[in-house]
């Protein structure tokens, strides 16, 4: 009994996946939400604040995911189709946003704000692209691999 309670207790983290191109874009798409929230949290657009923490918040959870591996233990969810959803409906509206907050700014810091939200935008279509692409559906690991490679 004590090893499953000692099972339980445990907590897995991968820091692999820090170091990853798919850990190092997420990192970079929390660093760039957190610069586009400041920057509208500065130029005091609070329309734009709502829509940035929030993102910020998706997608550092998404982070806390993967590094506990809590995707390995909560398996109702396909979380890598989870993750390729949120990133293009996030870089879809995020582009809307940057080009709103472009074309009507009235500070300094929400102009900077559009533009590395726009940035972001970016980085979330290629967190989708490079996600997607990893995807396997109902196919072996192998096959895909090998497909890819030809």
């Amino acid at each position: 009994m004590s090893e499953n309670e000692n099972k339980i207790a445990t907590m897995e983290v991968d820091t692999a996946f820090l170091k990853s191109k798919r850990g190092i874009v997420k990192v970079t798409e929390m660093v760039a939400l957190f610069v586009v929230f400041v920057c509208f949290a500065v130029g005091s657009s609070p329309k734009y604040i709502a829509a940035t923490a929030l993102e910020f918040l998706i997608i550092s959870l998404l982070l806390l995911l993967y590094f506990l591996k809590l995707n390995k233990r909560l398996t109702f969810f396909f979380w890598p189709l989870v993750d390729v959803f949120n990133s293009v409906f996030a870089a879809v509206y995020l582009t809307v946003l940057s080009l709103m907050a472009l074309t009507s700014y009235t500070a300094t810091g929400v102009l900077v704000g559009g533009i590395v939200c726009f940035m972001s935008a970016g980085l979330l279509c290629v967190d989708s692209f490079t996600l997607f692409r990893n995807i396997t559906f109902n196919k072996p690991r192998n096959e895909n691999q090998n497909q890819v490679n030809e």
